[in-house]
């Protein structure tokens, strides 16, 4: 277990569990959001350059499976999937305090982004992602674990928070 990816939906804590698996194991962290998200929201070009680049290694902690430009490329190097399978009401809760806490206290997250009460008007935004794209996206993630393409990941499901916090 050296290149890990954490998978599942926005919410569920891929960051947080990927943060303490790498400091746990002394592992390079690798925030997919950061290396994505330029200034004003932007997607940086240099994305899936950065990705190849810190993925290169023979250690890390990457915290997601969504974005569709790396996905194959992070998870042709991963030998272990880490997926948060967690429940719609856990992640919504989850998500609902985060985005909340985030738009309350203005807090910074992405070279120079924040996230506004304005903001979860938008299709693309945690909260309204989390609810329409739960079962889409543990429907994707199960059909990968199941494709022979990437059997040499080996899988550690979690499908509460007492077994990630396990």
């Amino acid at each position: 277990m050296r290149r890990i990816l954490v998978g599942g939906i926005s919410g569920a804590g891929k960051t947080t569990l990927g943060r303490r698996l790498a400091d746990h194991l002394a592992l390079p962290f690798v925030e997919m959001d950061a290396l994505f998200h330029g200034p004003g929201w932007v997607p940086r070009p240099q994305f899936v350059a950065d990705v190849d680049a810190a993925t290169t290694g023979d250690a890390w902690v990457v915290d997601s499976h969504g974005y569709a430009q790396v996905r194959d490329l992070v998870w042709s190097r991963a030998d272990t999937l880490v997926w948060l399978d967690l429940s719609r009401p856990v992640v919504m809760g989850r998500v609902l305090r985060r985005s909340f806490a985030r738009a309350t206290y203005d807090r910074e997250l992405w070279n120079h982004n924040t996230e506004g009460f304005a903001d979860w008007l938008d299709p693309g935004h945690p909260v309204r992602w989390a609810w329409t794209q739960h079962s889409a996206r543990r429907a994707q993630i199960a059909d990968r674990v199941a494709d022979p393409r990437w059997a040499h990941v080996a899988v550690v499901r979690l499908d509460s928070p007492r077994a990630a916090r396990r």
